[in-house]
This record gives structure tokens, C-alpha cells and sequence, in this order.
């Protein structure tokens, strides 16, 4: 039966979506539930909520501040410069390949402003994968940090690049952009089906693809989790608990996940949550801030969550303004939740589950409900997500059956930038995408998680495919078989382990895993190379057994 606390969710989730409620519910075209009376365009998301929170503090970084009306400011600046001089039109696609910092959440408010389509490169991709996304998106430009702009070169990348010295105050990190050309008078106007994002990631096919998303797609996402805390905040301020410190959360995952763009960034619009940027992550680092920016709110990878705990600064920092640590991205170890709420007196713990290709909705399991189940991903989050199970023929299974974990919403991508086999398969008819994922509903709507359709490997919340890393050994000419599979493990959750076989020998692990890091980013490289010496096992298909391989090397 329901918890109390989803009775007072329920409860108050009908009063903030109700007649008289602060968030109206409508209909898209297809039926989906959608948010109709807040902002369903970027250009004017950006309008309308740093124009509410003007005067608010939005954005840190080191020793600058800005409001979120300053952040407006700059950003609808860069916004005029990319349609004037550089000749951005409604429709072009811009990608932003820089670290986290104010320069990279300006250029991506600029180039919606601009009428363009933001491409979220992966900051850690290496020349081979960073020519992969380019070639496919094809950008009109590409704005870098200089280190992403120096292995855009180096991967013989032609497409027109403007570098931003992003360790600057925000004024001169976007000079470069500001000083070609006369700005545009005029913006272009932008429909809630116009294209806004490509985001890339890594399926069980090999290289990542780029799943494309609308304004109006984007925008139900955010309000997805904008719906949640208001509620949240509700049930608090109706147990006369209300926040005592406002709201800030700590950007210590890169923006150019789906989970730092939209449940981190994007939310903080909404809600007028501070920003404290990171540009790489370090758990002492992440203390110090927690306790000097009096941090409310960190979500992150649970790897994230554990490192905090161990951290040896953990016990001397004041940690007791943080109300909520959340984790998603991959799987958080039941054991850690207990220790969780040890190690965090004051902090509610709480786990998401979501992908890219739905702007990271899903379900969201949080506070008393994540001790009482923390095996769960929690429940799809109403009334914009749901959560089914289907079977191979995509029909949608009674509660306690096992299959494919399927998310339809309002909020799910359109499908895979020039892929279309790839968005029909990953798509059923009636509008569910499949996850990939094995899973089943409890009597309480409450998502577990049981295994993985698709042949990926999860590492810390990164994506890995397997054919991917397959691919780059074998373009040793020295390696005759190779497999590559995913191990458990306590601290990342998983990770690439390869399995290799040389007929000719001269292969080694430390000399194999030397030849993957210049063709592979850093956390696609195994963190195991077993080097054997025959043939690898194979099944009657001829195809290689996987399976006892893993088995074996588990």
C-alpha cells in the first residue's frame, strides 16, 4: 500500500497542478501531458525566469558572481554577436565543447537565443571521437576552451572553431564571440517543435549517436523536476519545516550530460537555485564548497556520494546546510543508503532514474520512501512521465512482471540525428522508449532494476559500449580476438574489462591500455586487459561467449 509519504505527495502534487495551482497541466498533440502555462521555448525560458529571479545570485565560479539577470545579460549579448557576425540562423547547429564553466551555460543560453541547435559535445572525447560527433552533426561552429579546440585539430576538424579563454571573468571569456562583426538587431522566434539540443550517447552499436530534442521536449523535462520540488516544498512548508537557507546546489557533474543540463542547470532557472561551478571534480574540493556556499543541494554519480563520505575533510566541514544528496547515472549499492544518512545527519538522501533520451525524466524515489525501498529507482515521475513494461512484442506487462523498462512522455527525445533505423527500433509505435534495462513494477508503482538488455557498461554514469572499446583494440594490429564486458565494482558501480587473444604475442596490458588512451577517452579504457594465450571461447553461432568470459573474469 502507499507510503505516508506518497499519500502527502499525491496529495499535494493535485493541489500545485490544480485549478487554482501554480503549474497547469495540458495536452500535446499526441496526448502527452505537458505544462501549458510556463514557457515551452528556451529563448523565452531564459526571459521569463531570469527576469523573476533577476536579483538572485545565480552562477559562482571562483571569485565571480554573477545574477541571474547578469547572466541574462551576457548571454542575449553572445545571443546577437552569434546571429550577426557570425551568421548563425535559425535551425544551425552550434557545438559547445568547453569544461564546465559561466562561458559554457552563456554560450548555450546564446545559441538558443540565436534560433540555433546547441550540440553538447563530450569533454573528455579524444580527436577520433570528437571527429565522429562533429562529422555527424556537422555544426555551423564549434565554441571551445582551448584544450577541446587543440584536439579538435588535432583530429583534422575544418568546421569554422572560436576558442574562449574560459578561466576568465565571463565579460572576457565571450570577447572572442563579441568581437566579429555588427550584432544582430533582431532574434529569430522559435517554436516549442523547433529542434534545441543534439546530446550524444553510447548504445550497444558501436559509436555514440546524437539524439535530438525540441524546445518542447527540453522544456517538459525541466518541468518535470521543477514539478517535483515545488511539491516537495509543500509537504515541508505544510509540516512547518520550510527551507532555512536558499536553495544552491553544487555543478559538479559536466554539463554536457543530460543530468547536469536539465535537473541541474536548467531546474535552477526555474526555481532561482544558485549555481557553485566545478571545473573537474575533487571530493575535498566539493567539501569546502558544500561548507563556504552553503550548499543545499548535490546530486551526482553515487561514486560521487561515496568519496564525499571517505574524504578525510569530511568530518571537519560544516556540512549542515545540504538537505538533499541525490545520485544518478548508475546503480547506488543499498548499503551505501544507510551510511548515506549516517554521514549526512541533516541530508535526505535520494536516487533518479532517467536517460538522455527522455532529458534524464523517469522516476525519482527520495527522503523516507529511498529507506523504506532502497533497492528502487522510486516512481515515475507524475503526472508528465510514464513508466511501463513491455515485452518483446511491446505490450505493456501487469505489475510484477519482468521486462524491458519503457518512458513515455512529452519529454522524450524526437529520435537519433540522421539514424532513423536506430530511433524506430529504440521507439514503439505508440510512443514508449526502451531502455534497455530489465525491470518490473512493485504493487506501489515502484521501479527495480534487475539487469540490462542492451550490451553497454555503466562506469560511474558514463556509457560505454562495448563494440566501441572492441573496435579501438582491434585496431592493434597485434590483437587477434577481443572482448570486452562489464565487472562489478564497489566504487564506479561497473567497469570495461578485455579479454584479449594475440597469435603473433607482443601485447601486454600496460602497453594495450597506452594504445586505447590516445584513441579513447579516459574512462572507456578497461581497467582490466587479461592477455591470454588461445583463441577466445566461442558459442555455436561462431560468435565469441561473452558470457563465460564474464563469468570467469568476474
Amino acid at each position: 500500500m502507499p507510503s505516508e509519504l506518497d499519500r502527502k505527495y499525491d496529495a499535494v502534487l493535485a493541489m500545485v497542478t490544480g485549478p487554482d495551482g501554480k503549474i497547469q497541466i495540458g495536452r500535446d498533440d499526441n496526448g502527452r501531458a505537458i505544462v501549458s502555462n510556463l514557457p515551452a521555448t528556451l529563448p523565452i525560458f531564459f526571459d521569463v525566469f531570469c527576469a523573476l529571479h533577476a536579483g538572485v545570485e545565480g552562477l559562482v565560479c571562483g571569485d565571480e558572481r554573477l545574477t541571474f539577470g547578469q547572466l541574462h545579460g551576457h548571454a542575449a549579448g553572445a545571443a546577437k554577436a552569434l546571429a550577426g557576425g557570425w551568421g548563425i540562423a535559425k535551425g544551425d547547429r552550434v557545438a559547445i565543447a568547453m569544461r564546465n564553466a559561466p562561458a559554457w551555460i552563456a554560450a548555450y543560453m546564446a545559441v538558443q537565443k540565436a534560433g540555433g541547435v546547441a550540440v553538447l559535445v563530450n569533454g573528455w572525447w579524444q580527436p577520433d571521437e570528437l571527429k565522429h560527433g562533429i562529422e555527424l552533426t556537422a555544426p555551423k561552429l564549434i565554441i571551445a576552451d582551448a584544450p577541446r579546440a587543440q584536439r579538435i585539430a588535432d583530429a583534422g576538424i575544418t568546421c569554422e572553431t572560436v576558442v574562449l579563454p574560459v578561466e576568465k571573468h565571463l565579460d572576457e571569456a565571450l570577447a572572442p564571440i563579441l568581437s566579429r562583426g555588427a550584432p544582430a538587431e533582431n532574434l529569430p522566434d522559435v517554436s516549442p517543435d523547433d529542434d534545441a539540443t543534439i546530446l550524444f550517447t553510447s548504445g550497444s552499436t558501436g559509436v555514440a549517436k546524437g539524439a535530438v530534442s525540441t524546445h518542447r521536449q527540453v522544456t517538459t523535462g525541466v518541468y518535470a523536476y521543477a514539478m517535483g520540488l515545488a511539491t516537495l516544498l509543500g509537504i515541508k512548508e505544510s509540516m512547518g519545516d520550510p527551507p532555512k537557507n536558499p536553495p544552491r546546489t553544487l555543478v559538479n557533474v559536466p554539463l554536457f550530460h543530460v543530468t547536469g543540463e536539465v535537473p541541474v542547470m536548467l531546474n535552477s532557472f526555474v526555481i532561482g537555485r544558485g549555481m557553485v561551478l566545478m571545473a573537474r571534480w575533487d571530493a575535498g574540493e566539493a567539501l569546502r564548497l558544500i561548507e563556504k556556499e552553503k550548499i543545499t543541494y548535490f546530486v551526482g554519480v553515487p561514486t560521487m556520494s561515496l568519496e564525499l563520505m571517505q574524504h578525510p575533510d569530511h568530518a571537519t566541514r560544516d556540512l549542515s546546510t545540504l538537505t538533499d544528496i541525490a545520485a544518478g547515472g548508475a546503480p547506488r549499492p543499498v548499503a551505501h543508503v544507510k551510511r548515506l544518512q549516517e554521514s549526512f545527519t541533516g541530508a535526505q538522501p535520494a536516487l533518479g532514474y532517467g536517460l538522455t533520451e527522455t532529458n534524464a525524466v523517469g522516476c525519482g524515489n527520495f527522503w523516507s520512501n529511498y529507506a523504506d525501498k532502497p533497492g528502487s529507482t522510486g516512481r515515475a515521475q507524475a503526472p508528465l512521465v510514464e513508466v511501463g513494461i513491455l515485452d518483446d512484442a511491446g505490450q505493456v506487462l501487469p505489475t510484477g512482471e519482468r521486462g524491458e523498462v519503457a518512458i513515455r512522455s512529452a519529454a522524450n527525445v524526437r529520435g537519433y540525428w540522421k539514424d532513423e533505423a536506430a530511433t524506430r527500433a529504440a521507439f514503439t509505435a505508440d510512443g514508449w522508449f526502451r531502455s534497455g534495462d530489465i525491470g518490473y513494477l512493485d504493487d506501489d508503482g515502484y521501479l527495480f532494476i534487475v539487469d540490462r538488455k542492451k550490451d553497454i557498461i555503466i562506469r560511474g554514469g558514463e556509457n560505454i559500449s562495448s563494440q566501441e572499446v572492441e573496435a579501438a583494440i582491434y585496431a592493434n594490429s597485434a590483437v587477434s580476438e577481443a572482448a570486452v564486458f562489464g565487472i562489478a565494482d564497489e566504487r564506479l558501480g561497473e567497469v570495461p574489462v578485455a579479454v584479449v587473444y594475440s597469435e603473433a604475442g607482443g601485447v601486454d596490458e600496460a602497453g594495450l591500455k597506452a594504445f586505447l588512451e590516445t584513441r579513447l577517452a579516459k574512462f572507456k579504457v578497461p581497467a582490466r586487459v587479461h592477455v591470454v594465450d588461445a583463441p577466445l571461447p566461442r558459442l555455436g553461432t561462431g560468435k565469441i561467449d561473452r558470457l563465460s568470459l564474464k563469468e570467469r573474469y568476474s
